[in-house]
């Protein structure tokens, strides 16, 4: 199958009508939020376009897109959640919304490794919980020493506290592994904290890394996860997700009101199982793109761009950029905005280490992508001209 990423062409996405596209005008190359240019499965097309003939359009039934959860998750990752634990949810951020409400209560902490999503910032807060940072490592990665800490400030009244896990890390792309994730399992096992995890990109993992649900190992049988299949599969305006519990957690999933799945979208749920059900070949074709593309913004930037600094990331399409070799200020993004007509998504809403950084998405094709990292490079370089000409 030929990679998807090649198959839009530039003048086909300026005439969609979604936020990435119409946010800014139309000079701008757009590669900040987390959506690919690529069109959707041909499973997927087939059967959003079976439901409207057939009038299909009603209240979402959970048990079938469940069940295409799970028979994707057993094929790709050697593990399936159980059905009688999961709940039907509308997306990923309003089912962790929801989980945080059974566990936490006003006024208890959420631990958050930043940089980290800037939702997981927003909906914590519009919960009324408050959000305590454990930053990662200089390597991108959790840090022990860093979590140990925010769990014992999340605990100190004696209050409720959660963890909350981006897994595979955005904006890092960073895979966890086994021993990582048992590491901090058992770590929030000790503070009495409960762990929620964010797993929507998990089908998003290169090679020879590996994908670990949270679920699948001991520690998780406290915790709760949550996927979609709208990452993986470009299906954001197709909504529809689940949320899953442990083996121990699933008398605080069944506190979870019925009416929560009412939000989910029915047709979304139709057109994600499709996905999960018959995407795999598409899936496979996208991750070589991805693959290829995340080594291209690698080799351009150490050629255009040498002081800019970038970890090629294990997971997801997402590039974590540090621009503050080049003294770009706090925000980055808005000088490229500005100056090189490239939007990408601004570091400080990432939380504490996302000064002087920025978030590129590499899901589009090889061609937007090097006019991307073109048009940057100019940018810079003439502010650096003009810096050296004022003095």
């Amino acid at each position: 199958m030929d990679d998807p990423l090649l198959v839009p062409t530039l003048a086909d996405l300026r005439r969609r009508r979604g936020l990435k596209w119409r946010l800014y005008g139309q000079e701008v190359l757009p590669l900040w939020v987390a959506e690919m240019d690529v069109l959707p499965p041909e499973p997927v097309t087939r059967a959003v376009t079976d439901a409207m003939a057939l009038g299909d359009t009603g209240y979402p039934w959970a048990p079938d897109y469940v069940d295409a959860v799970a028979d994707f998750a057993g094929r790709r990752w050697g593990w399936a959640p159980e059905p009688a634990r999961t709940r039907l949810v509308p997306n990923v951020m309003l089912g962790i919304s929801e989980v945080l409400r059974l566990l936490t209560g006003p006024g208890d902490a959420v631990v958050v490794n930043c940089p980290v999503y800037p939702p997981f910032y927003a909906f914590v807060r519009n919960l009324g919980r408050r959000v305590i940072e454990a930053p990662l490592g200089p390597d991108g990665r959790i840090d022990l020493q860093s979590l140990a800490s925010a769990f014992g400030d999340a605990r100190r009244d004696d209050g409720r506290a959660a963890y909350l896990l981006a897994s595979p890390h955005n904006p890092t792309g960073v895979v966890h592994t086994e021993q990582e994730l048992t590491a901090a399992g058992e770590l929030a096992a000790e503070h009495g904290v409960r762990v929620v995890v964010d797993e929507i990109h998990a089908p998003l993992v290169h090679a020879p890394h590996r994908f670990v649900p949270y679920l699948s190992l001991p520690v998780g049988a406290r915790a709760f996860s949550v996927f979609s299949a709208s990452k993986g599969f470009n299906l954001a305006g197709l909504t529809s997700a689940v949320a899953m519990a442990g083996e121990e957690a699933a008398f605080d999933l069944a506190a979870m009101p019925e009416e929560v799945a009412f939000g989910a979208s029915h047709v979304g749920s139709i057109a994600q199982a499709a996905a999960l059900r018959e995407g795999d070949e598409w899936l496979d074709a996208l991750l070589g793109g991805l693959d290829r593309n995340r080594q291209l913004l690698h080799e351009l930037l150490s050629d255009q761009l040498p002081g800019v600094g970038y970890r090629i990331p294990e997971g997801t399409y997402l590039a974590w950029l540090d621009f503050r070799p080049l003294a770009l200020g706090d925000d980055p993004a808005g000088f490229l905005r500005e100056q090189a007509k490239v939007a990408l998504s601004p570091g400080p809403d990432f939380g504490t280490g996302g000064a002087g950084h920025a978030r590129l998405n590499f899901a589009t094709s090889p061609a937007v992508l090097t006019e991307a990292v073109e048009r940057m490079a100019r940018a810079v370089g003439d502010r650096t001209s003009a810096a050296g000409d004022a003095d």
